[in-house]
């Protein structure tokens, strides 16, 4: 009965109780020198113990603090997610013709092998991703190849797929 009332809420005031009972009946004074605290509810959502009316003359319990629980429609804070990992990007191209490929090359580190890379372009300020990828390599490594079909100036960068690494933006100039 002790495990199963030591558990509940309600079960640990009764069990208190019969405790008290017990010594009181059983003539010993050790019921009013050390009675069990019991919880009390606090405005702030963490219960503190306080000592039982019977204890008198004795200094106060000290404070239990306990994580306040959530309730089903408090959403909990958003963690942040600190980026572990770097991709160094470059080519041997600083200018290409219209039509011929660009190789970008580089290497993923903290980054795991498999993971796919993608290339983005700089379009009006804002990133575009383009639907050539590549996969990162054992020994950290990659290639992405790009033909660029207008002439003008291309600034692209290497990112993962999911967007949490990127790499710096380097520049082509296609003629």
């Amino acid at each position: 009965m002790t495990s199963v009332l030591r558990h509940h809420r309600y079960g640990r005031a009764l069990g208190t109780g019969a405790l008290t009972v017990a010594l009181l009946t059983g003539g010993t004074a050790a019921a009013f020198a050390a009675p069990t605290p019991t919880p009390s509810p606090t405005p702030t959502g963490t219960a503190t113990t306080t000592p039982s009316p019977m204890r008198t003359g004795t200094a106060p319990t000290p404070t239990r603090t306990e994580r306040p629980r959530l309730n089903r429609t408090e959403t909990p804070r958003p963690t942040r997610t600190v980026t572990r990992g770097s991709i160094t990007v470059s080519t041997r191209e600083a200018t290409v013709r219209r039509g011929r490929a660009v190789a970008f090359t580089g290497r993923a580190r903290d980054v795991r092998a498999g993971t796919t890379l993608v290339l983005q372009r700089r379009v009006d300020g804002r990133w575009s991703t383009l639907r050539t990828t590549a996969l990162v390599n054992r020994n950290g490594t990659f290639t992405i190849r790009r033909t660029f079909t207008t002439r003008g100036t291309e600034t692209v960068r290497v990112v993962t797929r999911d967007g949490r690494v990127q790499s710096a933006a380097i520049t082509v100039r296609v003629s």
